[in-house]
């Protein structure tokens, strides 16, 4: 990590706030040190991994569109990490932490963005549309709201099959306004689908404060018109978002009922790599990074605790900045695909009778 990084987070250390002490102590009887520790892991290699993403695009190695998600890695890791096996993640086009929080290795993801054949989606998808069935995550998806009727479809062939699962569906707050949404949570309350729609509100979408064009700034109140259950999240902290989600999940599997839930986060950089976020004041950016940072806040938490020294912890930065170094050799060195490839997966060829 650079010095002036190093520096620059040792010194929010200092003045973060703290975590929830009692949902803290919960979650670290509930999965145990070693996973709170792998938690850490993957929101430090998530935001390593984004720093490098944002400045290979600044040297054209990625092309197209590039939204990263630096800022909000306890809502991937935390929400992700109450899933199980055969639930299934449907993501938005701010895609790259939901994916490494999934189970995407770093070097398919990045050769992904770099269009490589060896990327998770072929090279086909881009850094909008990663995609991993085996993992089920269904892909991030580019069309604003049009992942969340995904999800509820999804959700609906879990109920259809009896399956034990549910769907996360994630949406950011610029999105909540699209009819589809509403279309989607309608039907998830009235089939009463297996659905937990995940609303990251990183208060801006695009360039425009939430503030500028909702009515409510209580986005949670979207579903009270469809009778869904909701509640706010703080999205800063990595155990309340994993609560949150569990509690959510439990509800789906055994209640069968969908949830909504409005999750407060934040992220550092612009919209995209070319959106310089000149609408918003330097200072408000700092003063996240200082006091809300969800990387920080639980650092803080691991080391009064005693789960690990800093010493501990700073080797876990350095091998995550070695994992992405190695993602992007690995991605660089990988070929383009063959152009016999644009019209492969275009028609799927029917194997069966029509009745």
């Amino acid at each position: 990590m650079a010095k002036k990084k190093k520096k620059e987070e040792e010194e929010s250390q200092v003045t973060a706030e703290e975590l929830d002490a009692e949902l803290a102590a919960k979650a670290r009887e509930k999965l145990g040190d070693e996973t709170i520790v792998k938690m850490l892991e993957n929101m430090v290699l998530i935001r390593r991994f984004e720093e490098h993403a944002g400045r290979s695009y600044q040297r054209r190695k990625i092309k197209g569109f590039c939204h990263l998600y630096t800022g909000q890695e306890a809502v991937a890791v935390g929400s992700i990490g109450a899933a199980g096996d055969d639930d299934y993640i449907m993501s938005h086009y701010r895609d790259h932490g939901h994916a490494l929080a999934a189970g995407l290795t770093a070097k398919e993801v990045m050769a992904e963005l770099y269009g490589k054949k060896t990327g998770c989606a072929g090279g086909k998808g881009g850094s909008m549309h990663l995609y991993d069935v085996e993992r089920n995550f269904m892909g991030g998806w580019g069309i604003v709201g049009g992942q969340v009727p995904i999800g509820a479809g999804l959700a609906f062939a879990i109920k259809y099959r009896g399956d034990e699962a549910c769907c996360l569906a994630y949406l950011g707050d610029g999105a909540v306004h699209q009819g589809v949404f509403h279309e989607a949570l309608n039907m998830a309350k009235v089939w009463n689908l297996p659905l937990v729609v995940i609303l990251e509100n990183n208060r801006y979408g695009m360039g425009t404060a939430v503030e500028r064009v909702s009515s409510t700034t209580d986005l949670e109140k979207k579903a009270d018109s469809h009778q869904i259950y909701n509640e706010v999240v703080d999205g800063q902290d990595v155990f309340k978002v994993y609560d949150a989600v569990a509690r959510a999940r439990t509800r789906a599997i055994e209640e069968g009922e969908p949830s909504f839930l409005h999750v407060r986060t934040y992220r550092y950089y612009g919209h995209s790599m070319t959106d310089p976020a000149t609408y918003r004041g330097k200072d408000e950016v700092q003063e996240m990074r200082d006091l809300r940072d969800p990387i920080v806040r639980l650092r803080n938490w691991i080391i009064s605790e005693e789960l690990l020294t800093q010493d501990e912890i700073d080797a876990i930065d350095d091998r995550a900045e070695e994992t992405v170094k190695e993602a992007i050799k690995f991605a660089d060195e990988s070929d383009f695909p063959d152009l016999s490839a644009l019209t492969e997966n275009v028609y799927v060829e029917w194997q069966g009778e029509i009745d």
